[in-house]
């Protein structure tokens, strides 16, 4: 395999019509086996991007396609439980989706009557511990849109390689799935950080303490760690834990790739 990325990229992801204001991408250098977060910005202040779902999308798919040397994070799931697939193969699934699913509410409607009612989950949500399933009501759009307007141009293109379904290839950035409160579980920080009291604050910064204590990564500018602890919706600092998880998968590359007996294959992985 090659050499991987020195630059990594958490993405926080959303769905909702103002995407733009929701999303989140930390920027950050591999040093010594750590990272050094150098940004954290909202989805609007992307080249050529705006508040709008559209606008924000355009921007961070674009964004992604010219990072050639770099691994990104985005916390959306990439794939459905198996009996949910009529496709094989992972590629032919997500290159198939916008016309199998035309809107996100068809896509959860197909989803719940193929599964009769139930929310399944993929293998790597059980054993992520995953939130929700990829359909669930408080996550279908944001697993809708992630993959039919970041990861299927991406792959139609051939301009990203998404891990571990596909291989890497060089000067292509490489795509994982990631989710920052299955991160925090592991590491065993998985406290109520999000919310705008004073005590939430506290918890963010808590948990940033407890990860730059770990050697895992570091903080350069008080400005920057403002950002990070400021955010009441907790969603720069789950793009910052996005980076981390990013750096870990990296890290093991007998995770990046799967042989085609393997769920991971048609279903996605989750990378904590």
């Amino acid at each position: 395999m090659q050499d991987a990325p020195e630059q990594v990229y958490g993405v926080d992801f959303s769905g909702a019509q103002d995407a733009g204001k929701r999303i989140w991408i930390a920027g950050s250098t591999v040093e010594g086996g750590a990272l050094r977060i150098d940004e954290c910005r909202r989805g609007d202040d992307l080249p050529g991007s705006g508040k709008s779902r559209d606008a924000c999308l355009n921007a961070l798919r674009e964004f992604i396609r010219g990072q050639k040397a770099s691994a990104f994070g985005l916390d959306f799931p990439f794939g459905l439980p198996r009996s949910l697939v009529r496709q094989t193969v992972w590629d032919a699934f997500v290159l198939s989706f916008p016309g199998e699913y035309p809107n996100p509410d068809r896509f959860r409607r197909t989803c719940r009557e193929a599964a009769g009612g139930r929310e399944l989950k993929r293998a790597t949500d059980r054993e992520a511990r995953t939130p929700f399933s990829a359909y669930n009501l408080r996550l279908y759009r944001q697993t809708y849109y992630g993959i039919r307007d970041v990861l299927h141009p991406l792959v139609r293109d051939r301009q990203a390689c998404v891990l571990p379904m596909q291989k890497t290839v060089v000067d292509r950035p490489w795509i994982l799935e990631i989710c920052p409160a299955s991160t925090l579980k592991q590491a065993g920080l998985y406290v109520s950080y999000k919310g705008r009291m004073a005590k939430h604050r506290t918890a963010r910064a808590h948990i940033l303490e407890q990860l730059e204590g770990r050697d895992a990564l570091s903080v350069p500018t008080a400005s920057l760690r403002s950002t990070l602890l400021d955010d009441r919706g907790g969603d720069a600092l789950d793009s910052v834990i996005g980076a981390l998880a990013t750096l870990r998968a990296l890290c093991s590359p007998d995770l990046l790739a799967v042989g085609n007996e393997s769920p991971y294959s048609v279903e996605g992985y989750v990378y904590v």
